[in-house]
């Protein structure tokens, strides 16, 4: 049972993709199978819409989300309306969405459904309280797309990540893709006492000095970074970026005569939208990077099939990639 115990010890869980088919409905299928034959209850929502029987994209078809006897779920009042499980409405969202209101519900006999659920993040973690208000000991997030802001700590504990063709059918560049996803996930965490002054920092460039006090820079975005590169380093080298760190951000930190000094902080992995090539070069000229809050990845799954159908050697593309990020990959279908 790969990774079932690593998720139960965790209150909540997202399912996330490299990109779009890289199988995670597979892998919540999987997972939720797997629950409810050890009898561990859950609940599962999606950001966006998952379950769909074809592939908006390519026409191609797609499995189904097949829920169990006692899983609590959410999704919108047109999905809800064409479920094919028996359940009860637990309650609706006043708030509305391009397909409705959410209707939580529970099931009562088991079947297939499609989910569609909150946009936001915010929302999200609201369901989420209410599922453990509800004495649900584990919630699911099923990502849509590549969608991997729900995969922030500030909203799930834990994470699966799903790669595979989809991303690259070139295995040495599957590989390079997955492994630089991963890196930035395993990014190095502040000590508590930093990410108490830093957590409830909204926005904008701040710096920390040597005494640990937490200095407004008043440059609100990267974008200013030319009308105020004298004020940046006036309280030292360690900077905390409140939002997106960006391949901009990084090279001018790497342009820098004291680099090796540096010490970049950001929220988490998913604020950064760098490319390899640039967080390379910053870190082999010496250049420090670590998050406030560090994600926990209990697995990485492959589907070693691409959306035009090229396959994949399963074994050898789950055992390379498993060498390469020092850690088991699993293709659901074969476990």
């Amino acid at each position: 049972m790969p990774f079932i115990n690593e998720i139960i010890r965790h209150r909540s869980l997202s399912i996330v993709g490299l990109e779009k088919n890289t199988g995670k409905t597979v892998c919540l299928n999987y997972i939720l199978r797997r629950l409810n034959e050890i009898g561990f209850p859950c609940a599962v929502t999606s950001i966006g819409v998952d379950g769909e029987q074809v592939d908006a994209v390519y026409g191609s078809a797609k499995p189904e989300v097949t829920l169990y006897d006692g899983t609590v779920f959410i999704t919108s009042e047109k999905h809800y309306a064409s479920r094919r499980v028996v359940s009860e409405i637990l309650s609706v969202d006043p708030r509305r969405t391009s397909l409705g209101r959410l209707v939580t519900g529970r099931v009562l006999c088991g079947g297939k459904v499609l989910l569609s659920g909150a946009a936001s993040t915010g929302v999200l973690r609201q369901q989420m309280r209410q599922f453990r208000e509800r004495g649900v000991p584990l919630s699911i997030i099923d990502g849509a797309l590549s969608r991997l802001s729900l995969a922030s700590p500030t909203v799930t504990e834990s994470m699966v990540l799903a790669t595979g063709a989809a991303v690259s059918t070139n295995i040495s560049q599957l590989i390079s893709r997955t492994r630089f996803a991963c890196r930035m996930i395993d990014l190095d965490e502040v000590d508590a006492d930093l990410q108490q002054k830093l957590s409830d920092i909204g926005q904008g460039l701040w710096a920390v000095d040597v005494d640990g006090v937490v200095h407004d820079l008043h440059i609100n975005s990267v974008f200013l970074l030319d009308k105020n590169k004298g004020d940046l380093f006036a309280y030292g080298t360690t900077i905390f970026a409140a939002g997106a760190v960006s391949d901009r951000l990084l090279k001018f930190l790497a342009s820098q005569k004291n680099i090796s000094e540096m010490h970049l902080i950001a929220r988490d992995f998913t604020k950064f939208f760098v490319s390899p090539e640039v967080y390379s070069d910053y870190i082999r000229k010496g250049g420090h990077i670590s998050v406030l809050q560090r994600s926990k990845l209990v697995a990485v799954t492959l589907n070693p099939t691409s959306p035009q159908g090229f396959k994949l050697h399963s074994e050898e593309a789950c055992q390379r990639l498993s060498e390469a990020l020092g850690l088991p990959v699993y293709d659901v279908m074969k476990v």
